[in-house]
């Protein structure tokens, strides 16, 4: 059987968070001050903030989305709805492929188990079936560079050591669509360099790219469309040429 091609739509995509314990009237007045955050409102008593609002969406293979905007304009909170972290409150969102979501290198590592543990688990939850965790070991283990350190607890590694293991597993699985929450830069420049590689071979493959970056010249170098974020709403999906011109709308 054929496999359905990659592709991601969101159709009206709403996404509204409550927030507990704050006075709705003193944080409209935060909120006014600011050009970030989503709309404030109140539904059954609580006020919540809409993060994304009517968000319409087509992507398909070949596509390589850059995503800008402000801190706090719901670049990343696409993303996480994009990987089926959030659900929508309104609309729907479809995506056809295996998801990589490069947006946190350190979930689901584990301190006390060891690295060869971590890179297991970091496959499962990638869903990786055990076997394919398995035949891919001995290279993510390579690209570690961590050697007999694998062997033991993650807690008794320094941080550039737990960032090379994490962004190895995370890096590992084959992705038809790939979202980044910024480029990912790990460890000392040599690792740096080697990352940088993997991380080309990782987009190169990659079926549709969804990235967000405050670096234009980046968007510009793998990017072939970009989107702006500004309150929770987006703008229409427009080609990375006219990347100056929608910063400065």
């Amino acid at each position: 059987m054929k496999a359905a091609p990659v592709s991601i739509s969101c159709k009206g995509l709403t996404l509204r968070f409550p927030v507990y314990g704050v006075d709705a009237k003193s944080l409209k007045k935060s909120l006014a001050k600011i050009t970030v955050g989503g709309r404030l409102g109140s539904s059954h008593g609580t006020t919540e903030v809409t993060a994304i609002s009517n968000l319409s969406l087509e992507l398909k293979a070949g596509d390589r989305l850059g995503l800008i905007g402000h801190n706090g304009s719901g670049k990343t909170t696409l993303l996480r709805a994009l990987s089926g972290a959030y659900e929508p409150d309104e609309g729907e969102i479809e995506v056809r492929g295996r998801i990589a979501p490069l947006l946190d290198l350190n979930l689901g590592i584990d301190p006390s188990a060891s690295g060869y543990e971590n890179i297991r688990l970091r496959g499962r939850i990638a869903g990786l079936s055990a076997r394919e965790v398995d035949a891919r070991m001995d290279e993510i283990a390579a690209f570690t560079g961590l050697g007999p350190f694998l062997a033991v607890p993650v807690k008794t590694y320094s941080a550039g050591m737990q960032a090379r293991l994490a962004f190895a597993a995370a890096t590992s699985v084959e992705a038809d669509v790939l979202l980044m929450d910024e480029w990912i830069a790990v460890g000392d420049a040599e690792f740096q360099q080697l990352a940088h590689k993997r991380l080309l071979k990782l987009v190169e493959r990659a079926g549709i790219l969804v990235l967000a970056s405050h670096d234009l010249d980046l968007l510009r170098l793998y990017c072939n469309k970009v989107m702006r974020m500004e309150g929770g709403v987006a703008s229409p999906v427009t080609d990375i040429k006219k990347l100056d011109e929608l910063m400065n709308a």
